[in-house]
């Protein structure tokens, strides 16, 4: 296991009982190093939307349980980031598609399907090998069944 995912899988044991007791749940683990710096950016969420107050909460908690860890699983000072995932968040895990259902998407293509490598949508199904998505092309409306081992990016999308 890389010095990272330790480090991801440490944070992930520290968050998720601060999580549980809020009733927030973990949608991602980053720790990534930009500029010279790093950074350990945590992604919750929680039914109807997580606020800045949350964040600040969690922060809070999880910043002084990370600091009482022995041994400090960081070699490397670092700045601690809680937010929300974003009103345009990735789609990685298959729990993180089920709740995307009925939602709006836009998908990046490792090659064309039927001459387009962008598709946006809706998600009206999906299952192990394929997902389904209902996009208008020219005022018709028509569902597209996309391989997910095509799918290279997948995102919410907000629909102008």
């Amino acid at each position: 296991m890389s010095e990272t995912s330790e480090i991801i899988a440490k944070v992930t044991a520290t968050v998720e009982p601060i999580l549980s007791t809020l009733g927030f749940y973990l949608y991602d683990i980053e720790f990534v190093k930009e500029g010279g710096s790093w950074y350990l950016r945590v992604y919750v969420d929680k039914d109807g939307g997580i606020t800045l107050d949350d964040c600040v909460l969690v922060s809070d908690q999880l910043g002084e349980q990370l600091d009482e860890l022995d041994p400090d699983p960081f070699a490397e000072p670092y700045f601690l980031e809680v937010s929300s995932p974003g009103a345009e968040r990735p789609l990685r895990r298959e729990q993180d598609y089920q709740q995307a259902l009925n939602e709006y998407v836009h998908l990046s293509l490792y090659q064309k399907l039927d001459g387009k490598k962008t598709y946006e949508g809706t998600l009206t199904q999906l299952n192990e090998t394929t997902l389904t998505i209902q996009v208008t092309d020219k005022q018709r409306e028509h569902e597209v069944e996309i391989p997910r081992k095509l799918i290279s990016n997948a995102r919410l999308a907000i629909k102008f």
